[in-house]
């Protein structure tokens, strides 16, 4: 059996999920793992699937026909899965809204090292204000080597200046 990722973009309306599991089933797939969501009007994702080899032209043909429902479907085989190396880290922020939060913190997470696995952002009104509150919640694997630490002191160092509250505890 080999895996498959399937991205998934379109105009988001009822039934999607279906026509979607509805192709990967017809062609004799096993839907592992999603993240799907309304994002921008949109309906967009990602799901892993598992499925023979052989079967993979049979789940491009299934997928024409999602196609034909206005969702857009790119099918493309999952990379080879290596285990975790190094510590996993739970790490959020939360402040007030403004252009290039995203840019510095992953800037400071790249020039350590560390791989964002999961990464989820949103915008919303400030209970007291009603002023625009950006959060951040991501998980991150740490290069061997690079401790907990040194993370939320690089953090720390950028949070005054973009004006953010950082908090980075271990991933359960």
């Amino acid at each position: 059996m080999s895996l498959f990722v399937l991205s998934v973009v379109g105009s988001d309306r009822p039934g999607l999920t279906q026509a979607l599991a509805a192709a990967v089933l017809s062609a004799g797939g096993n839907w592992l793992e999603s993240h799907l969501s309304r994002l921008g009007g949109l309906y967009v994702g990602s799901v892993l699937v598992e499925l023979a080899a052989h079967d993979v032209e049979g789940l491009r043909t299934a997928v024409r026909s999602v196609d034909a429902h206005g969702l857009e479907v790119r099918i493309a085989p999952a990379g080879e899965a290596d285990g975790p190396k190094g510590e996993a880290l739970r790490f959020s922020l939360v402040g007030q809204d403004r252009p290039g939060i995203v840019n510095q913190v992953t800037g400071v997470l790249s020039g350590l090292g560390a791989n964002i696995e999961t990464f989820k952002t949103g915008v919303s009104a400030e209970p007291h204000s009603g002023a625009p509150l950006f959060t951040l919640e991501a998980e991150l694997r740490l290069p061997p080597g690079l401790a907990a630490g040194k993370v939320q002191d690089a953090l720390e160092a950028i949070s005054a200046e973009i004006m953010v509250d950082v908090s980075v505890s271990p991933a359960a």
